[in-house]
């Protein structure tokens, strides 16, 4: 065990191993472009529609179970599927990582909007607030700490998730999963498993403090 270790110390140090079209830098780009386009397309279709659901209350029932069947998807056929059909393309792991997304960030968006106090509406719209000045003003400052945290846990699933870009012959932190175990490597594998998992570490201590900035600033 202690080789093992030792090895992977050497394989995640070594400067050649940070080099070229197949070093370190370069898939952690691919991988950190393949999670951040999918998660920024994921909250421009996730948020708005919680807040749309949650400021109205219409449509809740539709959309909750539309971001459960989300969920539910099998990630890697749908890749597959998608690929397939589109003409050997990245727009399949998109596509997947998008559709692992937005349930997060439907559904958080949804609750942090409806565990705003009714009577906080209605003081808002007593003073004259327009629908549009209460969601803006009052239901989305009180609704940001739940939606931060479905950001979160969509940019972790995500990140995790953008492995299956090796599956398809694409890049990523994923390729060294994928080349490791066709190669019989563990220490590759090992390599590129705690890389992915120190982007998601990395990622989410980002946004929780972009969320601490937001809420003191918010509160201040």
């Amino acid at each position: 065990m202690y080789e093992l270790f030792k090895n992977l110390g050497t394989w995640l140090t070594s400067g050649s191993q940070w080099s070229g079209t197949d070093g370190i830098a370069h898939r952690l780009a691919e991988h950190l472009e393949y999670s951040l386009l999918a998660t920024l397309v994921a909250a421009a279709i996730g948020l708005p529609l919680g807040l749309l659901i949650g400021h109205t209350g219409k449509g809740a029932f539709v959309a909750i179970n539309l971001a459960s069947f989300g969920r539910a998807l099998p990630t890697v056929g749908l890749v597959v599927l998608v690929f397939l059909a589109s003409g050997l393309s990245m727009w399949p792991v998109y596509v997947a990582l998008v559709a692992l997304a937005v349930p997060a960030i439907v559904t958080n968006t949804y609750a942090g909007m409806t565990a705003v106090d009714p009577d906080v509406r209605d003081a808002a719209r007593g003073q004259g607030m327009r629908g549009g000045q209460v969601l803006l003003q009052v239901e989305l400052p009180l609704a940001l700490p739940l939606i931060m945290t479905g950001l979160r846990l969509a940019l972790i699933q995500v990140v995790a998730t953008a492995t299956i870009a090796a599956y398809v012959s694409f890049g990523g932190l994923g390729r060294y999963v994928f080349d490791g175990l066709a190669q019989r490597d563990l220490v590759q594998v090992l390599g590129g498993a705690a890389l992915v998992a120190l982007v998601a570490v990395t990622l989410d201590l980002a946004l929780a403090a972009l969320q601490r900035f937001l809420f003191r600033h918010r509160t201040a």
